[in-house]
């Protein structure tokens, strides 16, 4: 902690003198996908770091779905989140001053995209999205890239006659709520399949090399010998960590040095962080995300 603390103030060393003495608390925001209180003891690492940095209080919010986050940060109750793309597009289209995006996760293998995976249980027969006529499937949250938006659109492109309005192609179509709650819906036959995120990396085993499938992995909520997937979307770009543009340019310096000098100071915290193996994180820019700010767009008119 000591090294990463000292490389931080050593970059915030040339941005000039402090910015930040009326902070007095700064507000992280963390996204649907797993349950509150996994989410908050997997970001407490990050909280104790933050407070060491920035010299304040830090809070960890945990709303029920990701549009609390995302008003948190347009409303400034929230001062930085990891968004998905769709998130970050929505909060864009809805205020460009309110956040920057300023860095990406990382795969193992230097990529920085993931995909939108379709699953089922195994012995439930299903194979693929030809096997789905008539049952019940799940996305996550309205909000959700890999959970809903992606798939919305690629959906009905991968299969002719296939909407996202139940009694459709679908028997049912639901939104649980987040990537957790399709999982462990999946998982319990309670619907008959549904899409969540992972890397695609790694071995289906282990839920993948990060993502909410190992992420469930990893809470011993499922054994991904019993599911199987039926779909992948094209590969997405992974969504930002932001800050809202209005803090202390000093405190935006700190923190975006603070993560991305994670994965070198703390790799466990940065696999709790990230959801998974990764490299930590990297720069990242709005021109990134502009092609899901236009399906976006495309999609709410």
């Amino acid at each position: 902690m000591k090294k990463l603390l000292a490389a931080v103030l050593a970059t915030t060393a040339l941005v000039g003198a402090a910015q930040a003495q009326d902070l007095t608390e700064f507000n992280i925001g963390i996204l649907g996908g797993e349950n509150a209180q996994d989410r908050l003891a997997n970001h407490e690492c990050l909280k104790t770091y933050a407070e060491d940095t920035l010299g304040v209080p830090v809070k960890l919010f945990a709303p029920a779905d990701y549009d609390g986050v995302i008003q948190g940060l347009l409303g400034g109750t929230i001062d930085m989140a990891w968004l998905g793309a769709s998130g970050y597009a929505k909060t864009f289209l809805t205020d460009p001053e309110a956040v920057e995006p300023v860095l990406v996760k990382v795969n193992v293998d230097g990529s920085i995209g993931y995909y939108s995976i379709g699953f089922a249980r195994k012995d439930s027969g299903i194979t693929s999205l030809d096997d789905m006529a008539g049952k019940a499937f799940g996305f996550g949250d309205p909000n959700s890239t890999s959970g809903y938006l992606i798939p919305s659109i690629e959906i009905p492109q991968y299969k002719d006659g296939v909407t996202m309005e139940s009694g459709q192609y679908f028997g049912e179509v639901k939104f649980t709520g987040g990537h957790e709650q399709t999982i462990v819906a999946v998982n319990n036959g309670d619907i008959d399949a549904g899409v969540t995120w992972a890397d695609g990396q790694g071995e289906w085993e282990d839920g993948f090399n990060s993502g909410a499938l190992r992420k469930a992995v990893d809470a011993g909520l499922i054994d991904m010998n019993e599911l199987t997937e039926i779909w992948r979307s094209k590969e997405i770009p992974e969504g930002p960590v932001v800050l809202r543009k209005s803090l202390p340019e000093d405190v935006k310096v700190k923190m975006t040095a603070l993560i991305e000098g994670m994965f070198e100071a703390d790799k466990e915290c940065t696999y709790n962080i990230s959801a998974g193996e990764s490299l930590g994180f990297k720069p990242i820019s709005h021109e990134n995300y502009i092609s899901i700010i236009e399906a976006r767009k495309a999609k709410s008119s």
